[in-house]
């Protein structure tokens, strides 16, 4: 186990230095100068050229890297061009934010699609199984901003069941916070869950006619143990690596859905720092995420070790 991990470490960093190079060529080959974006369109070009140079910005595009990975290494992501603050000290303050809601996205969309896979496979060709896959292209094809609207529109402004945007305070409560984040919880979740439950009816359908199956039903044992312990155990299993993939899938979507439901988490602070090209945040961010991806993907292989004693990381 030890050398699994260890090897699974060190395959990481390339992956993370290439997200870390993609994402910092993107930036600077888009054009937008931040020394122009912070003094403002009718700065003098001497003023411009003055405050590149104090940002570093007139080096080489080489060189600008080296810098970033050099800091990255003794984990600092740099200063904020905009904001003149420690990244690592903003993502900070807005990463348990996103933790939470990618938590609730994540939590909403596994406790529907795993019931709904199974009454899927078990009524197939029923109107369960089609009114659960009807559920689940909808819920692939819509898109997240519209979802957002249409929630807001029902629960929020129609109903007044739940709050629309923001996020209170610390001192609001465990139950205030999570009132906030259903709505964009239950805005990422509905992708996820689609996919998910799409996933869990087809892994099941499959396992149920399994000879292990026949053998389970011949020794006597009750048809919700066959199902729960044999079936649902061993379809779980990729099941499971799909769950661990939307991750970065809640992740990605967080920027939309933070943006309209006016969240302060890391999402939405990719978005500002790209629209007034801060550089050195969106770089922490894009690492951040990928460090969380990269390490979300690793306890989904461990995962598999508890839903199967066969598989073995030796």
């Amino acid at each position: 186990m030890r050398a699994y991990l260890l090897t699974r470490l060190l395959l990481t960093l390339p992956v993370l230095v290439g997200v870390s190079l993609v994402s910092f060529t993107i930036l600077h080959v888009t054009g937008g100068d931040p020394a122009r974006i912070m003094l403002g369109q009718e700065a003098r070009p001497e003023d411009v050229s003055a405050l590149r140079r104090t940002l570093g910005l007139d080096a080489p595009l080489l060189v600008q890297y080296g810098w970033f990975v050099g800091r990255a290494l003794r984990g600092d992501l740099g200063q904020s061009l905009t904001y003149r603050q420690p990244v690592r000290q903003m993502i900070g303050q807005r990463l348990p934010t996103t933790l939470m809601l990618t938590g609730v996205a994540l939590a909403l969309s596994v406790a529907a699609a795993l019931p709904l896979g199974v009454a899927a496979a078990l009524r197939r060709g029923t109107g369960v199984d089609a009114a659960a896959m009807f559920v689940a292209l909808l819920g692939v094809s819509a898109p997240t901003f519209w979802v957002a609207l249409m929630l807001i529109f029902c629960f929020a402004y129609k109903l007044r069941w739940l709050p629309a945007a923001g996020l209170p305070g610390p001192s609001a409560g465990g139950a205030a916070v999570l009132a906030h984040l259903l709505l964009p919880g239950s805005t990422l979740a509905l992708a996820s869950a689609a996919l998910i439950a799409r996933m869990m009816r087809s892994n099941l359908l499959e396992v149920l006619h399994r000879d292990f199956m026949r053998t389970a039903r011949s020794k006597g044992l009750a048809p919700r143990q066959v199902l729960v312990r044999h079936a649902v155990r061993n379809a779980l299993i990729p099941t499971v690596t799909v769950v661990g993939l939307q991750l970065g899938t809640l992740l990605g979507g967080a920027v939309v859905t933070e943006t309209v439901f006016a969240l302060p988490g890391v999402g939405r602070l990719a978005v500002d720092a790209i629209q007034a090209r801060d550089f050195p945040v969106v770089q922490g961010v894009v690492l951040v995420v990928a460090v969380a991806v990269t390490g979300a993907n690793l306890l989904v292989d461990l995962a598999y070790g508890l839903l199967d004693p066969r598989i073995s990381y030796g």
